[in-house]
């Protein structure tokens, strides 16, 4: 996966509903998000039902790493936004494994900002 579509990819999962991550989560995925502790897939996806998906997100400071072919490891600061609500700001990680012709997310954590 090149780095633009990693992005591209990323950014789906922020924006899009439950059909994304049905497509790109590993069935061994875990995140972490403040206030809300470790989650695997299927605490994701309920907690992904009748949630508000994000209107818009902002990633900064991208750094992209690789541990060979097969992982890429995307680090980023966001800022998403829900309607009129306060802008949302974390750091994040998320680790991305190549399956055959595909990637999968195996893993995603957010950090507050202050």
């Amino acid at each position: 996966m090149d780095d633009e579509i990693a992005w591209k990819t990323e950014q789906r999962l922020w924006l899009e509903g439950i059909s994304a991550y049905d497509e790109l989560l590993d069935p061994s995925c875990l995140m972490v998000f403040p206030g809300m502790g470790v989650l695997d897939v299927s605490a994701i996806i309920e907690g992904l039902k009748g949630a508000p998906r994000w209107a818009d997100v902002k990633m900064s400071d991208r750094v992209v790493s690789r541990a060979g072919d097969t992982v890429i490891v995307l680090g980023y600061t966001a800022e998403g936004r829900r309607g009129n609500a306060d802008p949302y700001r974390c750091f994040c990680t998320s680790t991305y494994r190549a399956e055959g012709q595909s990637w999968k997310l195996v893993q995603h954590q957010q950090t507050l900002a202050n």
